[in-house]
């Protein structure tokens, strides 16, 4: 067999093995809660966890805690309805382009926030994504912002959890419409809450605090954003779900399970300038955000997390700010951002570029960073220019191509002129016999002669590696493909192909089995048959080797492919099919201008007669 077709096993089999074991082999590592380090920071009450506390100052102020037992979660609770938990307190309507929800007095939660570009399902009856959620209900999620009280004022003079606020301004909130919530204690203090919103996803909250009392305050403002047991995650292990934190330039990632484990030192963070922390899922996050050039503290933790039950507790983060004094007769204030809405590119970028530090790292870029990142932004400005997704996926086929084809023209060149020399070498195979050095030897001196080199046939397809898992990487995290359409049948990108063999797509009455389900391999959809049809015609360009085992492999190749990409999401198919449709036309059209002509119907007819080799037709 010549060394162009053992480079061509070589680099196909490396690439099917890595994939192999990439996605097959190495499944979501379990996460096993864990009890606290004894420094008691981030330790749960002994009885039931019906307060979540934040970490409070080191002065010893008291700390405000979160009303909700946190076990109800994943109990009585759980068939509550949100509409039931909505009407347990007076609210503010939120009212925006792209939000939809309430605030509720009681706290002055945001706590019912929905998406209203964003359904759970493709139907147009199904429900809107629901971010947030109240206490009560069976996923308590939301944000909360108040003050700990430090020095000249009792914990309980200040606004908490459950206190009652009263509107002072504004009935519902929408872009350019705040509303304010106002509270007053019996010392003197009176606590206003200015909340207001932009046109997508981002709050600001500016907080205040009028002393008409006669002696001076501290206290320390604090957001909060709290989840009521673990959130139920996709648990694959390429997409990262739980805390997501930025500190003066460094980024932190700890999952759910992580987080009952933390030590004091790894909980908190003191952040000098820059930095957000909160908690992001797969497409949607939600983060409280300081004002740029702000000193705080970072906190990420778990409280009253059982050790056997990871559905108790509560998981929050956490900005607190440094020490501040309200002097007799003045009025402090304090301001911040908080984040709650779908992780858009667009989006995000625009936030950065308005100072918020790092804040595209919060879409979970992967080990590829340096090739997600770039891959990502050319998709997205195909996918604004064309109007489609899925064209925009071709269209970046097509530049990835254009860009590596260089090396492509090289490899091919190559192997046409070790086509040529099969010849010479059929002839060393027959002078060296047995004797394996000199064969190497022969070998080497006839590349050299002919300036061929071996190995440049590998270098396309490995380089095809890295690029395969960021594609698939982008396709998987970013909500830009999530219930994007293509064509015809194909209503969303980011899912495998609907179509099914089984049913003869779709002309037969009966189901198919479900992505998911175990008999879904057999299930293939026009797409991954495609992808089978176009790998085993770039495959035939060249003849088959003669040795019967690497013929086996070159014939079972496509076809294992085929089974093993058919469930992945229709944009990497996609992305997988017009490659080889180009690289097919490629090999071609260069073999072509080195004067070889590929005997295409020859080899197909060829690898269907039984134990005869291909044919060539220089």
């Amino acid at each position: 067999m010549d060394d162009q077709n053992k480079n061509l096993i070589l680099a196909t089999a490396l690439s099917f093995v890595v994939i192999l074991v990439w996605f097959l082999l190495f499944p979501p590592p379990e996460q096993s809660p864990g009890i606290t380090d004894a420094d008691g920071e981030i330790t749960a009450p002994e009885s039931a966890p019906d307060t979540a506390r934040t970490t409070a100052a080191d002065d010893g102020a008291a700390a405000p805690s979160v009303s909700g037992n946190a076990e109800q979660t994943a109990g009585q609770d759980a068939d509550r309805s949100v509409e039931a938990a909505l009407a347990e307190a007076e609210r503010v309507e939120i009212d925006t382009p792209r939000l939809t929800g309430s605030i509720s007095l009681k706290g002055g939660r945001i706590d019912d926030l929905s998406l209203t570009d964003y359904r759970e399902e493709l139907s147009e009856e199904s429900d809107l994504v629901r971010l947030l959620s109240p206490v009560g209900s069976a996923d308590p999620y939301y944000a909360l912002h108040g003050w700990i009280a430090t020095v000249g004022v009792e914990q309980g003079e200040v606004p908490g959890p459950d206190t009652l606020w009263s509107v002072e301004s504004g009935n519902t909130l929408a872009p350019g419409a705040p509303v304010t919530l106002a509270w007053s204690n019996d010392a003197g203090l009176t606590f206003r809450k200015t909340l207001s919103v932009d046109e997508d996803y981002m709050f600001t909250i500016r907080q205040s605090v009028e002393n008409t009392g006669d002696a001076d305050v501290a206290m320390r403002p604090y957001g909060i954003v709290a989840r009521h047991g673990e959130p139920e995650t996709i648990g694959f292990f390429i997409l990262h779900e739980g805390v997501v934190r930025m500190s003066d330039g460094t980024l932190e990632e700890t999952s759910y399970g992580s987080m009952p484990d933390m030590t004091r030192d790894e909980s908190r963070v003191e952040v000098e300038e820059n930095g957000w922390v909160g908690f992001t899922d797969k497409y949607w996050m939600t983060t409280l955000i300081p004002e740029p050039g702000s000193e705080f503290r970072s906190v990420a933790r778990a409280a009253g997390v059982d050790e056997d039950d990871p559905d108790s507790g509560v998981y929050q983060t956490e900005t607190i700010y440094p020490q501040q004094t309200v002097a007799a007769g003045e009025t402090l204030s304090a301001e911040s951002r908080l984040f709650a809405g779908a992780k858009e590119w667009g989006t995000i970028r625009e936030y950065e570029a308005d100072g918020i530090e790092g804040f595209i790292d919060s879409i979970d870029w992967g080990w590829f960073f340096f090739l997600t990142k770039p891959i990502f932004a050319v998709l997205h400005w195909l996918n604004e220019l064309i109007g489609n997704m899925g064209w925009a996926i071709i269209g970046l086929t097509l530049l990835i191509k254009a860009v590596l084809f260089p090396l492509a023209f090289k490899s091919y060149v190559s192997m046409a002129k070790m086509r040529e020399l099969q010849p010479e070498m059929e002839k060393l195979k027959e002078r060296a016999g047995d004797d394996k050095e000199a064969m190497q030897k022969g070998m080497m001196e006839l590349y050299k002669t002919n300036k061929v080199n071996p190995a440049s046939g590998c270098l396309p397809i490995l380089l095809q590696i890295p690029i395969f898992f960021s594609l698939y990487k982008v396709i998987f995290v970013t909500i830009e493909l999530r219930h994007a359409p293509w064509i015809g049948w194909i209503k969303d990108l980011s899912a495998p192909d609907p179509s099914s063999i089984l049913n003869l797509f779709g002309l037969l009455p009966w189901s198919t089995p479900e992505p998911g389900s175990i008999f879904f391999i057999f299930s293939l959809g026009v797409l991954p048959i495609l992808l089978g049809i176009s790998m085993y015609l770039q495959q035939k360009l060249n003849p088959a080797p003669t040795d019967p085992t690497q013929k086996m492999i070159f014939a079972w190749m496509p076809w294992v492919f085929m089974f093993m990409l058919g469930g992945f999401a229709s944009g990497l198919v996609l992305y997988w099919i017009s490659n080889n449709v180009i690289t097919f036309l490629q090999q071609y059209t260069i073999m072509r201008s080195q004067g070889y002509k590929p005997d295409l119907i020859g080899n197909i007819v060829g690898s269907f007669r039984k134990g005869d080799g291909a044919s060539e037709d220089k």
